[in-house]
């Protein structure tokens, strides 16, 4: 727990999107969220207001831009600007999952990149640092002219699997975008590394498993899973080449489409997941075991207002 005292400058808001994780970072700092109401005009639009004096306050804001997506973006956008003409001191904008970060380059001619404009937006609503987790590549963090904070839930994930004391432990990057942080798992959890490949051969998909897997727990790790159709894949083809037992977690639980039928016919045995996404109750499945990032997120608030480094919590 955070010293309350120690934080008699700082204010603490929660938008809408992630209620449950906002309320469990202000227990663990021993203090009170700020007043502040999200209401629509007839015609949809947000409005919002903010119950109490922030002159001069350092704040901190959190919001995930998580389903709807653009609803959420919107309120963040529109928060920042109420803090930023009531006078904030400084506006520290958390957000656990940042959405839109997959389109992060021109994948064909003609195509925006939509997460250098949300990083642009955030900066001129008038944002003055962001707190984010697991983006989807790391040259995101490049499109931000502001404080970047690019915290990780890896060490939170491996610390789990940690004290599930598994033996033959080998972690596997589903697919090759994934390399850098299942690498980073396994040397926490000092296990060998493996990677499920997949390529089009004249018009057909090949998978293979690249290391040994054989008669080992397996242990997949990605950034985000939507439909769950990659995991799953990679998944049965660990299967079929004799992993023991198959595990998969993930920072950010975007869950859309197919998924539970994706995940529960999957070999994998457990899937584990943190709260940067608040689920509702009908996307919860037996699989899925939640993590908070609540106390990660805390230090860093605590890091911040203290002109502390950052860096210790990747370790």
């Amino acid at each position: 727990m955070v010293d309350p005292n120690g934080l008699l400058d700082t204010k603490i808001f929660m938008l809408n999107s992630n209620q449950e994780l906002a309320l469990e970072m202000s227990g663990l700092m021993g203090c009170e969220l700020g007043r502040c109401t999200v209401s629509r005009f007839s015609d949809g639009e947000i409005q919002i207001h903010i119950g109490e004096n922030v002159r001069g306050k350092e704040v901190f804001l959190i919001q995930s831009t998580s389903d709807p997506v653009n609803e959420h973006l919107f309120e963040l956008l529109i928060m920042i600007d109420a803090l930023k003409r009531a006078s904030s001191g400084t506006i520290n904008v958390i957000v656990p999952y940042f959405g839109y970060a997959r389109q992060d380059r021109k994948a064909r001619s003609r195509e925006p990149i939509t997460a250098k404009l949300v990083a642009n937006l955030l900066e001129k609503a008038g944002a003055n640092r962001v707190i984010t987790m697991d983006l989807h590549t790391a040259q995101v963090q490049g499109f931000f002219d502001i404080s970047l904070e690019h915290l990780t839930g890896i060490p939170i994930i491996a610390e789990y699997y940690q004290k599930k004391e598994l033996r033959d432990v080998v972690v596997v990057a589903p697919h090759n975008g994934s390399i850098g942080r299942a690498r980073k798992m396994a040397n926490l959890l000092h296990a060998p590394l493996a990677l499920v490949d997949k390529r089009l051969e004249e018009e057909s998909e090949t998978i293979n498993v690249i290391g040994d897997v054989h008669g080992k727990n397996a242990i997949l790790i990605d950034d985000l899973i939507d439909t769950g159709t990659t995991i799953s894949l990679a998944a049965k083809a660990l299967e079929e080449n004799g992993a023991k037992t198959i595990y998969a977690a993930c920072t950010h639980p975007v869950f859309t489409g197919d998924y539970r039928k994706s995940i529960e016919l999957s070999p994998i045995k457990e899937l584990v997941i943190t709260n940067t996404i608040q689920l509702p109750v009908h996307k919860h499945i037996n699989k899925v075991k939640t993590l908070s990032i609540a106390p990660l997120l805390v230090e860093a608030i605590d890091r911040i207002h203290h002109d502390k480094a950052i860096s210790p919590l990747f370790e």
